[in-house]
């Protein structure tokens, strides 16, 4: 396309020029000037073009501003050789043509990409009509979402479809589909309503499918504590057979939600490659699974984990059990901050960014997330508790502040997030002050009538509202031994004695 803009585009000027009175002498210089001049012009185009991505799918280019990187890449190009020939020692073509071809390229460059997004449309449109059964052949553009009704999940969901994915959710649903009622008839959202731990129906939901995002599971420690062995099933087992039918049927990415909580206790800065200190069965269950996975990893099957910080912050389905959200709501309704264990450290991210940080890890490249694992945040958003209670008391001044000293939690960490800003360039759109005032603006609006309802807690809904078939155990007993390592790790590493959960 470069080469024939450049060519049509002298011989309009040619035309143009001489209006008809050309000879064969003044043939063959435009002909010269073309033969000097678009190899120099070929050979920027290719450069500039592989920079942006073209070839590589490069993140920016599978990006949704894909047309604008094009049209980029094509004026920086002419930009570039306009300076070379006149740097050179040649004889330059007219300016004209410089312009002329610059726009005939760009024209045929944005022709030829919407063409191709086009045609795959209507390709997609027509297989799915002369097939009822999926493809078991991986389409890059289909990602399944395991858990995507949850508190992180129902903010991806619209981040996926925005972009163009088609998008497979599968679900309990044990909060309804209010938390996803926003994307609930989008076109490209199919909704398997289904335990995953059923195999047929993890099989059923994964054909066709080039990435997973494994959201699902019992999270928090509070939560994981109230029946050992269904955490275990949950949260390991499942996830052991999940990633298995995934490896089977050719996915491609498996991206799984872990949790900076497996650093436990410590003084130090810990980034990904730290030596890892549980003190709660859910980081247990976690790091345990993150173990599984990586024994399932290879060059075809990207295993990506992503360690997400405390989150706050309102979603479709938001939780008032996380220590942001709950001393915010405590502020505002029952005008008490008290904060338990001020001086322990704990890494922030709000749930958009986690949101963010999954798309992230959907579309970079595969060498950039290949078998990775990323703490997900930022380091400003190390903070103590005693400083997010302070944060509170600042944007709810008539609340009182108590210092409650030290509970049962032994948790504190700082977190290194520096690999996730460099590999995939991550940057947090939210801070804590920010979230703290988007959560007090829910509850003076009314769009949080009772944050001490079931369906804001993940403990209180499993002892209040989960209905014993939603929780019923599939548990089979090899699982608590991989889990037992987790406690014989640590104390290999010197750690303090962990109390059985």
């Amino acid at each position: 396309m470069v080469a024939g803009s450049f060519a049509v585009a002298m011989v309009i000027h040619l035309l143009w020029a001489y209006r008809g009175a050309a000879d064969a002498v003044l043939l063959g210089a435009y002909a010269q000037i073309y033969a000097k001049n678009v190899g120099i012009l070929m050979l920027i185009a290719f450069v500039v073009f592989a920079a942006s991505g073209f070839y590589s799918r490069g993140r920016a280019y599978q990006s949704r501003y894909k047309m604008l990187v094009v049209a980029q890449a094509v004026l920086l190009a002419y930009l570039i050789f306009g300076f070379a020939v006149f740097m050179l020692p040649l004889v330059d073509p007219p300016r004209s043509v410089l312009f002329a071809s610059g726009f005939l390229t760009l024209g045929l460059t944005l022709a030829s990409r919407a063409w191709v997004h086009y045609w795959d449309s209507v390709e997609a449109r027509r297989k799915a009509k002369a097939s009822p059964i999926p493809s078991l052949i991986a389409d890059e553009r289909i990602v399944l979402v395991i858990g995507g009704a949850g508190y992180i999940g129902s903010g991806l969901l619209p981040r996926l479809l925005e972009r163009g994915y088609r998008v497979r959710l599968l679900d309990l649903l044990l909060f309804g589909k209010e938390p996803i009622a926003h994307v609930l008839h989008h076109p490209n959202l199919e909704i398997i309503q289904a335990d995953f731990r059923q195999v047929d129906k993890v099989v059923e939901a994964m054909r066709g499918v080039d990435t997973v995002v494994h959201l699902g599971g019992l999270v928090g420690d509070p939560a994981c504590a109230l029946d050992e062995n269904l955490t275990i099933e949950i949260n390991l087992v499942a996830t052991r057979t999940i990633a298995e039918i995934a490896k089977g049927m050719r996915v491609r990415r498996f991206i799984f939600a872990s949790t900076c909580s497996v650093y436990g206790a410590s003084d130090l800065v810990l980034d990904e490659r730290s030596n890892l200190n549980p003190v709660s069965l859910y980081a247990r269950s976690k790091i345990a699974s993150e173990q599984v996975l990586r024994q399932l990893q290879s060059d075809d099957f990207s295993v990506v984990i992503l360690r997400f910080g405390t989150i706050y912050g309102l979603s479709g389905r938001t939780r008032f059990d996380l220590v942001v959200n709950l001393l915010t709501a405590k502020a505002v309704v029952d005008k008490k901050i008290t904060v338990f264990g001020g001086d322990q450290w704990r890494p922030f991210v709000h749930v958009d960014d986690a949101a963010h940080a999954v798309m992230l890890a959907v579309e970079a490249p595969k060498e950039r997330v290949h078998n990775e694992t990323f703490n997900v945040g930022s380091n400003e958003g190390n903070m103590t508790l005693g400083m997010v209670g302070e944060l509170v008391k600042k944007l709810v001044p008539d609340a009182e502040l108590i210092d409650s000293g030290r509970d049962g939690d032994r948790r504190n960490y700082r977190v290194d997030f520096s690999k996730i800003r460099n590999r995939l360039g991550f940057e947090p759109q939210w801070t804590v002050e920010q979230g703290i005032q988007q959560v007090i603006e829910a509850l003076k609006s009314g769009k949080v009538r009772d944050y001490r309802s079931a369906m804001y807690s993940n403990v209180k809904y499993l002892t209040e509202g989960a209905t014993s078939d939603a929780v019923k155990q599939y548990y089979l007993g090899w699982e608590k031994s991989l889990i037992q390592q987790t406690y014989e790790a640590k104390e290999e590493q010197g750690s303090a004695t962990v109390p059985q959960a």
